[in-house]
């Protein structure tokens, strides 16, 4: 008895010092949750040898993915994870401000150059404090890490570029079964409402900002009649696989975010493929993604540092370089590195992101939209409870794209299947009969004992 106790409070002293290590090691991990591809992963290690030079302290990051916002929202509202940096939407990070899930970001670098505060752009911080976060102001709880548009990516080959400036592009009988459309509900609602509710928008009875809350049955009925119609056209709802299909030219026309169609630019052009990106006349959501600290995060100092590094000026370029998407921070640094000389003869106002004296800038108008673009797009906002309705109406729209073609292959695989196992049957009561009359007749021909 004496020796099973020494062995079992051996074990308790061995399991107690493994969980102190434990809890000390994690003092120095930091855990990171990112959407797929959307870093220079060569920056991770860089990052934690200079958080070392800069605080005297080791740290190890723990980098993993998510491809979609409720993913990452439910692990951290449902399941508690331990994350200590998020990268969630703004209209997420609007959900999560409004249920108590962030915790602020700190400012304190000690001797530092806090990077956050000098380096991102007015007109981040600006959108940033339209976040509803329900008497609490998004920019303390969250700094925007890049952002962009939702437009049109299409084929100059084959399609008018007079038809992709308006949103009823996807609507032409023309470019059936070569549309693509991201399958992102509230990124492909925002637009359209704003191409049905034009006369309102153009008259003043409503304004744009207005349109991003509006979760009315009306609405969403008005969105979900009118993409029934673009249904039959379209060859398939995507989450990253457009690009591809623009590439390929198996796609004419993507209703897609602008930085996939940089990258679907860049890729295109080297196998000749001409493809150009807009945002139609009728207008069109910006948006931001942001890190965030969220309320279970268990090293939040190293969060707050790894946050700054990123609004470095040479880590947002890289970072830039890297997925194709448009970085937060407005430095000189990072004008210089985008200006593109052979644009000089197209130049556009990025004045809004960079400040006043840059009103003729030769960048690209995909990645950095002319003031006349930004003036037309709004931000997108959290429903709440009404998110239900928008998630129903979109999975109704997805789920009805029977069209003549498909109903008949359909029917005819099930009257295949239906005929076959007829068929079957028909066979092994033909062979169990002729077996019973085999039987019979060796049992009647055989000798009686």
């Amino acid at each position: 008895m004496k020796k099973i106790f020494e062995i079992l409070l051996a074990a308790t002293v061995a399991m107690c010092l493994a969980s102190a290590c434990s809890e000390s090691d994690r003092d120095h991990v930091l855990k990171v949750y990112n959407w797929s591809s959307y870093i220079d992963e060569a920056l991770i290690p860089e990052f934690e040898q200079w958080y070392e030079e800069c605080t005297g302290e080791p740290v190890r990051v723990i980098y993993s993915t998510f491809d979609i916002n409720e993913t990452m929202l439910a692990k951290i509202e449902k399941g508690h994870e331990d994350y200590d940096l998020c990268c969630p939407s703004d209209y997420i990070i609007e959900r999560m401000l409004q249920q108590d899930l962030l915790l602020p970001i700190s400012h304190d670098f000690g001797d530092t150059t806090d990077y956050i505060e000098a380096n991102i752009s007015p007109f981040v911080r600006h959108f940033f404090d339209l976040i509803d976060g329900k008497g609490k102001n998004a920019n303390d709880y969250a700094v925007s890490f890049m952002w962009g548009t939702t437009g049109i990516l299409y084929n100059e080959k084959y399609v008018d570029p007079e038809d992709a400036r308006s949103w009823d592009i996807i609507l032409n009988e023309k470019y059936k079964d070569r549309i693509f459309i991201k399958d992102a509900a509230r990124d492909i609602y925002a637009p359209i409402l704003a191409r049905l509710r034009q006369d309102d928008l153009l008259s003043g009875r409503v304004t744009r900002d207005e349109l991003m809350y509006d979760s009315s049955d009306e609405s969403i009925a008005m969105v979900e009649q009118y993409m029934n119609r673009v249904r039959p056209l379209v060859a398939g709802w995507e989450a990253d696989f457009g690009k591809e299909q623009m590439t390929q030219e198996k796609g004419w026309v993507n209703m897609t975010w602008s930085g996939d169609a940089v990258w679907a630019i860049e890729e295109a052009a080297e196998i000749g493929v001409p493809l150009n990106y807009v945002v139609p006349e009728e207008g069109s959501a910006v948006w931001f993604d942001g890190w965030v600290i969220p309320k279970y995060a268990r090293n939040t100092k190293a969060a707050s540092w790894f946050i700054n590094f990123m609004c470095r000026s040479d880590n947002a370029i890289r970072n830039m370089d890297e997925i194709g998407y448009v970085s937060a921070v407005a430095t000189d640094e990072v004008l210089e590195a985008v200006r593109d000389s052979s644009l000089s003869d197209s130049t556009v106002d990025v004045s809004y992101m960079f400040g006043e004296g840059h009103e003729c800038e030769p960048l690209d108008n995909v990645q950095y939209p002319d003031r006349s673009v930004i003036e037309r797009c709004s931000l997108e906002h959290d429903w709440g409870l009404e998110t239900e309705k928008l998630l129903s109406m979109w999975a109704r729209v997805k789920g009805n794209q029977l069209t003549p073609w498909t109903i008949f292959v359909i029917c005819f695989a099930l009257t295949f299947v239906a005929v076959w196992y007829v068929y079957k049957w028909i066979y092994r009561r033909a062979r169990r009969k002729a077996r019973a009359r085999r039987y019979r007749q060796v049992k009647k021909s055989s000798p009686r004992k």
